[in-house]
């Protein structure tokens, strides 16, 4: 039952312990009016509730109140200064529980996986975005959910952002609240609406009211179909821009002559004199490289050293967040497990230090 069917059962209630009350039947009344206390608390019924009981302490019959004419009665039932209740459906309702009460993580609220690339989280963002909206979504928590998926998306495809979440560790201390659970300390540095108009413009709901977040989400003004036209090449300026700089960058950018993984392009294998790093190269490489051999070589043992480094810390890191799991929850065995996982990164990244 809604809030305002309580309150009408109430006022019901209310109205019958009333007539109780008239009657001299005082058990009856204070009866019907903890029910309509239970119901929906009113200044109304704690009044009368007091009355009733002093008559009955009293052992005499008390005058009853003054009955309140229909119209009164109707005049308070619906109060003119209320706004009418937005409706909401249901698959609106479990889309803000399941943010709300049963995500524990950034990637759960947007419905993507670990190895969730910038591209997936954009595009799980995107579709959230439009469904949660307080301007479209009117129910209780919409604006919270919205929040949520927006620090989300924030966090996920700022790459040292991420990292550092990751790195975290996937489980909360037993006392922490559920935003505290999936936040882990990390949220966007711009609002939530600030981050939506950055993907979809101020017209993404053009004309709709104030959302559910208590008139953050203020009405737009109307604008003529110029001016419509206006925003709409503005906001595709950025686009031509990007797509004109990717198509020019084919004449300015010369592919690399190496590749650190064999394929199609690099079949050819080659090892570098110093480290003995493998890489890979072109059919055409002893013929059309110019440069100097010595100088290329160092580059590529940099970029694969350099590569190591960066596996060796997500190694240990995934380790180190095992074993604090392990130990979070006092499973010895799992903790053991843990401190066994091997980091061949690490491994490679010593051989070339001895």
């Amino acid at each position: 039952m809604t809030l305002e069917g309580n309150k009408d059962e109430a006022e019901k209630c209310i109205d019958i312990a009333q007539a109780a009350f008239s009657a001299g039947n005082t058990e009856k009344a204070e009866r019907f009016l903890l029910k309509a206390e239970r119901l929906y608390p009113t200044a109304r019924a704690k009044e009368l509730l007091t009355r009733v009981r002093a008559a009955g302490s009293s052992g005499g019959r008390k005058t009853p109140p003054r009955r309140e004419p229909a119209e009164e009665v109707k005049r308070r039932k619906v109060p003119t200064h209320q706004a009418p209740q937005r409706e909401y459906t249901t698959e609106q309702l479990e889309a803000v529980r399941r943010i709300n009460t049963k995500c524990k993580d950034y990637y759960e609220i947007l419905g993507v996986t670990k190895e969730a690339t910038d591209s997936d989280i954009k595009k799980a963002y995107k579709k959230l975005a439009l469904q949660l909206h307080p301007d479209k979504n009117h129910a209780p928590g919409a604006s919270e959910a919205f929040k949520a998926i927006g620090n989300a998306a924030a966090v996920l495809t700022e790459p040292e952002k991420r990292k550092q979440y990751d790195v975290r560790g996937e489980e909360p201390p037993a006392h922490a609240a559920q935003h505290q659970y999936y936040a882990r300390g990390f949220e966007s540095d711009l609002t939530a609406e600030e981050l939506f108009n950055m993907f979809f413009g101020n017209a993404a709901f053009p004309g709709a009211g104030a959302g559910a977040g208590g008139g953050v989400y203020q009405r737009r003004r109307a604008r003529s179909p110029e001016q419509r036209e206006h925003a709409g090449l503005l906001q595709l300026l950025p686009v031509l821009v990007l797509v004109l700089l990717s198509m020019m960058s084919g004449f300015f950018i010369s592919e690399p002559v190496y590749s650190l993984q064999p394929s199609s392009k690099y079949p050819v294998p080659r090892e570098t004199v110093s480290l003995k790093v493998p890489y890979y190269v072109k059919d055409n490489f002893h013929t059309d490289y110019q440069g100097s051999l010595r100088r290329l070589e160092m580059a590529i043992e940099e970029e694969y050293i350099v590569g190591l480094r960066h596996a060796c810390q997500r190694e240990r890191n995934y380790r180190d967040s095992m074993a604090w799991k392990a130990r979070n929850f006092g499973d010895s065995r799992q903790y053991a497990e843990a401190q066994k996982l091997r980091t061949p990164s690490c491994e490679k990244l010593q051989q070339f230090h001895r």
